[in-house]
């Protein structure tokens, strides 16, 4: 397996992961007209796939590193920090919504159906949120997250000595997920399972990890086989035609046959080859490349840099215009206003922590840890 000893950051993967982060914002927000523009109307995968693989990719680059060059004890001991910084991210984000909300009911009375249990059974249900056994419809990402990265020292290990069989076991129990879709954790809240569930998101986040020994492998870059590359091209165009929203968008249908809308929660075959398609040609190309490095390329890297921060406040914001919608209507001034706030709001926080990093690598001589999710 390829050795990580370059601690140089990959420009690419911060630019995507910003640009997931932009297009979850939007998505997270009903009535937003934005949301006819983002990925989930142009095929079958939509940011959170992409945000997995991603995360895959860039827990390799640096996990991996740390196992390599310092050791287990090491290794294990980043791994579990960051664990636990994103569960602490996760139990910030519970309780700075449940006070709002709670505010809010004050106010203007009931709001977030979803959010009922915690208050007719407040320590109860608060107890179960914390186990992350009850998980809100708006705060079920990062649980995944401290799941996928709690497993990666086993996926690491797998990867660096058995990968056919670490991959095997792992595409097992992902379509394990999709033969019984009860096989899922339970979230309390509503007596059904995690809406991403985990068993089959490993997959994708272990097809990131492998996807990292493969870019080290060949220099930093997916290998680019003529086949590949049309075949991708091939089952994007076809996911666009059968997933587009042609006759909301005032076209004609493409459709020649009906198509549902492929299962996200076990992340159905389509909604991943889709992914797997959008990752190799993007990975795989220099134009990326070189545009991640150009100037207006900068907010997103930034976003995608210090995504657990900037997530956690695009979540905030998404969540009081969500509340602002009901109350209000989706009245146009407070669809610019959400955009407008919450994308510049991500940026400012994006390239303020930067300078910080940047400042402390002057004054240090090495720079602090990313605040990523990864």
């Amino acid at each position: 397996m390829a050795r990580f000893q370059n601690s140089a950051r990959d420009p690419r993967i911060d630019l995507l992961r910003g640009f997931a982060l932009v297009t979850i914002f939007i998505d997270h927000v009903p009535d937003n007209p934005l949301t006819a523009l983002t990925m989930r109307n142009f095929g079958f995968a939509d940011a959170a796939e992409l945000f997995v693989i991603l995360a895959g990719v860039s827990a390799m680059m640096a996990y991996g590193r740390a196992f390599e060059r310092d050791g287990a004890h090491s290794g294990l001991r980043r791994v579990w920090l960051r664990c636990l910084r994103i569960y602490l991210f996760q139990a910030g984000l519970l309780l700075t919504t449940l006070v709002f909300v709670h505010q809010w009911r004050e106010q203007f009375g009931p709001e977030a159906a979803d959010l009922a249990p915690f208050f007719e059974h407040p320590v109860l249900a608060i107890s179960h949120a914390l186990a992350l056994h009850a998980l809100p419809a708006s705060l079920n990402i990062l649980p995944l997250y401290v799941v996928l990265l709690g497993l990666f020292p086993l996926i690491y290990a797998g990867i660096r000595y058995a990968p056919w069989v670490a991959l095997s076991l792992s595409a097992a129990i992902w379509l394990g997920a999709n033969v019984d879709h009860a096989f899922n954790l339970t979230n309390w809240l509503d007596g059904q399972g995690w809406f991403f569930d985990p068993f089959a998101w490993q997959f994708l986040f272990v097809l990131g990890v492998l996807g990292a020994v493969v870019l080290r492998t060949h220099g930093g870059e997916l290998p680019r086989w003529r086949a590949l590359t049309v075949a991708s091209w091939a089952y994007l165009g076809g996911s666009l035609v059968l997933a587009a929203p042609w006759t909301a968008w005032g076209l004609p249908d493409l459709r020649v046959v009906s198509f549902d809308p492929p299962d996200k929660t076990a992340l159905a075959p389509v909604r991943l080859l889709d992914i797997l398609a959008i990752v190799y040609l993007a990975l795989g190309s220099p134009r990326l490349r070189r545009a991640a490095r150009h100037a207006w390329a900068a907010p997103l890297v930034v976003c995608g840099k210090h995504s657990l921060e900037v997530f956690t406040l695009a979540t905030l914001v998404a969540l009081v215009f969500r509340v602002l919608f009901d109350g209000f209507g989706p009245i146009w001034q407070l669809q610019a206003l959400v955009n407008i706030l919450g994308i510049g709001a991500m940026v400012a926080l994006g390239l303020l922590l930067e300078r910080n990093v940047v400042a402390h690598k002057n004054h240090f001589g090495k720079p602090v840890e990313s605040g990523g999710v990864t």
